[in-house]
């Protein structure tokens, strides 16, 4: 027998013979009970002198090590395929993997075993009976899967387990390949309102800039079929020797930095209802919020790791690359867990200089990071808090005074800065940021706000 399961619905086969002395081993309580009996059988005919008796004991032990060596001898060749829709799925979210098995080989199989390893997170393990498969034939199963938490789980590998007609022996195929099941947090649509201090593109995500600032500055290119004469430019043609015209002006992308505090001293509690994972599900729904307003997004921890890590200060390059970076920043939240590190210093480095829209999920905040995050916002462009306090989360109570305290410190810096109380919704609060303004006049010096 052989078999294969390959990903993505692709068939291959690998050898399944195993040694002799394994299939001895796949012996079950039945089979060996026949043998005892058997050989105990055999040992009082011999004692007592009884022929008949002997025959008998024979019989029984024999019975099981002829199943062992047809088991044994039996070339099936098997090839396995699994299929796993979809390959990202949101917490709490059903998945389906189908498996596929067809019979390679010229004989048909007996009576067939199917069963998949599946982490003990996704649900009980799936287990399948195969009746008879003709020559050529395939049969086709499916299950589904789902997970409460975050993560990345293998699925596989797939196991097939052969069982003779008497139920003497059984024997266990595994296959090499699996696949993996990755369980990103769950999103909440957002309002598609316009918060303060946001770039006036914002809706498209885009503001325009001309490309030349001058006659002197201009940067032509070759005349094109289609292109207006009254942007043709007299002196570079003369220059070339060819039509010449000047360049349209140049979309750019705004750009936005969603930071996630993961310190593990600033957060309390654990499990899908924990402050942290209501940080991680918030940072994953303003992220593809505003992918899909057309913003040039990028995800920052404390770590002052920059995801996707590409282009210009770590944004994604181009609106091409927003499904890729989409999901390597969901591949990245769904593991995501708490870092060692005291402060937000190296987030700080990172956002040193930056602009366009910073909006940050913050755990709990001493004075002194308070203060770093406060500076955080003359760097940027606008910006706007989530801050939650553990306490708050693991009691069920009312905000707490310090963590009022803190909102009221990043909203004098000029942030956008509100309590996040247990089991709010993000989409509740995103409204609530757009109508609030912050208490002080020092973002109309920081530039951008409304």
């Amino acid at each position: 027998m052989s078999g294969a399961a390959v990903p993505d619905g692709q068939r291959g086969d690998e050898d399944g013979r195993g040694g002799l002395r394994a299939a001895f081993g796949g012996l079950t309580t039945r089979g060996r009970s026949f043998l005892a009996a058997g050989v105990a059988a055999a040992a009082c005919a011999y004692v007592l002198g009884q022929a008949d008796l002997l025959r008998v004991g024979l019989l029984l032990a024999a019975l099981p090590l002829i199943c062992v060596l047809a088991l044994h001898r039996t070339r099936y060749r098997v090839a396995a395929s699994r299929r796993l829709t979809p390959q990202r799925a949101e917490t709490g979210a059903e998945a389906r993997v189908q498996l596929r098995m067809e019979n390679v080989s010229k004989l048909p199989t007996g009576l067939l075993m199917l069963q998949d390893h599946v982490p003990y997170m996704l649900g009980p393990r799936p287990r399948f009976v195969l009746d008879r498969v003709e020559a050529g034939g395939r049969r086709e199963v499916s299950y589904r899967v789902r997970s409460d938490l975050r993560g990345r789980f293998p699925l596989g590998p797939l196991q097939l387990r052969l069982d003779d007609p008497f139920g003497m022996c059984e024997l266990t195929r595994s296959f090499s390949a699996y696949d993996t099941l990755t369980v990103v947090p769950r999103t909440e649509v957002l309002p598609p309102v316009k918060l303060f201090g946001e770039a006036s593109g914002y809706g498209d995500g885009q503001s325009r800039s001309l490309a030349l600032a001058g006659d002197d500055d201009v940067l032509p290119r070759t005349y094109r079929h289609g292109d207006d004469l009254r942007r043709v430019h007299w002196r570079s043609t003369a220059r070339y020797g060819e039509l010449m015209v000047r360049r349209e002006e140049l979309p750019q992308r705004a750009r936005c930095t969603v930071l996630l505090d993961t310190r593990r001293i600033a957060f309390q509690g654990a499990g899908p209802d924990s402050a942290f994972e209501w940080a991680v599900s918030g940072t994953a729904s303003a992220l593809v919020h505003m992918l899909e307003r057309g913003y040039a997004v990028r995800l920052l921890t404390d770590t002052g790791s920059a995801i996707p890590g590409e282009g210009a200060e770590g944004f994604a390059g181009s609106a091409q690359d927003s499904a890729e970076a989409a999901g390597l920043m969901m591949d990245t939240l769904a593991v995501v867990d708490h870092s060692e590190g005291a402060g937000l210093s190296r987030a700080s480095d990172v956002l040193r200089g930056g602009d366009g829209l910073l909006i940050a999920f913050l755990g709990d905040l001493d004075e002194e990071q308070a203060a770093l995050a406060a500076r955080m916002r003359g760097r940027t462009g606008a910006a706007v808090a989530f801050v939650l306090d553990s306490d708050t989360w693991l009691t069920g109570g009312t905000a707490a005074g310090a963590v009022e305290d803190r909102v009221r410190q990043l909203r004098e810096a000029g942030w956008t800065a509100l309590a996040v109380p247990p089991g709010a919704s993000l989409a509740d609060l995103w409204q609530q940021a757009a109508g609030l303004r912050p208490e002080t006049t020092a973002a109309d010096t920081y530039g951008g706000w409304s």
